[in-house]
């Protein structure tokens, strides 16, 4: 991780992806899998992953909630979305915010590098570009 996010933290409690994401590692991940099971596998996954608390999933909508503590006792909220971004083609894109006080010292960012990495690995297969 970079000083400039580091330096990014220090006021941002919060970090998200998206296509027009500065960061390329920030950048919506796209599956070749229909977006039912992408829900299916991305869900399976997200599951599994110690240190993660399933709050709340919306299969209708493609939402997944989870929570985090950090070792300094801090609560991090994170919301992964599953949409179509066409018939056999699904888009995952990850929001994760601190609560509490300001500035995160990039942890969000590390959150969601985890996520797509976790992720990636499940869906190596399935991975595309765009």
């Amino acid at each position: 991780m970079s000083l400039k996010r580091v330096l990014v933290g220090i006021i941002r409690s919060f970090d998200s992806t998206s296509d027009r994401a500065k960061d390329p590692k920030l950048k919506t991940h796209y599956y070749n899998l229909s977006k039912d099971r992408a829900w299916e596998e991305v869900g399976s996954t997200l599951k599994k992953i110690p240190g993660y608390k399933l709050l709340h999933e919306v299969a209708s909508v493609g939402e997944i909630t989870l929570e985090k503590r950090t070792i300094t006792g801090r609560t991090m909220d994170i919301t992964v979305s599953v949409v179509p971004a066409g018939p056999m083609k699904s888009a995952v894109d990850i929001y994760s915010a601190s609560r509490g006080g300001m500035g995160d010292f990039g942890s969000n960012y590390r959150v969601i590098m985890e996520l797509y990495s976790v992720l990636d690995k499940k869906l190596a297969v399935y991975k595309t570009t765009n």
